[in-house]
């Protein structure tokens, strides 16, 4: 039950910070950062609130089922959006190119995460 409420607050506080950190590169970085970085911000606020909705969803899943893959899932989902997009964000904002190896790293956590997911709902019964 407390991963179940963990994962709603990460969705929902990940959600809310997505549409501010997209008000945030369409108004305040629009005029201050190059269209290369620009275009790395917006992908990393599409992922981060994609795998908000994701949390949420296996949250909700998690409130139906006991499937430990479900935490794994979102534990990965998690820690995807802290490296990928937490990674496009310092790789905008900074000069700092030790992040862009990180980047695919957090690619692979959100790859594993959906393949977790999807082997969780195949362990779903039918009466769910």
């Amino acid at each position: 039950m407390l991963l179940t409420k963990v994962f709603l607050l990460c969705g929902a506080v990940l959600g809310g910070l997505s549409v501010v950190f997209g008000a945030f590169g369409a108004h305040a970085l629009r005029n201050t950062l190059s269209a290369s970085s620009l275009s790395a911000w917006q992908t990393g606020v599409q992922y981060q609130m994609m795998h908000a909705v994701a949390l949420m969803i296996i949250a909700l899943l998690l409130q139906r089922t006991q499937i430990a893959l479900l935490g794994w899932s979102g534990g990965f989902m998690l820690l995807g959006v802290v490296l990928f997009s937490g990674s496009l964000y310092g790789l905008a904002l900074t000069s700092l190119r030790w992040l862009g190896p990180v980047t695919p790293l957090g690619g692979v956590a959100f790859i594993i995460g959906w393949a977790l997911l999807a082997i969780a709902i195949l362990q779903i019964n039918d009466t769910v």
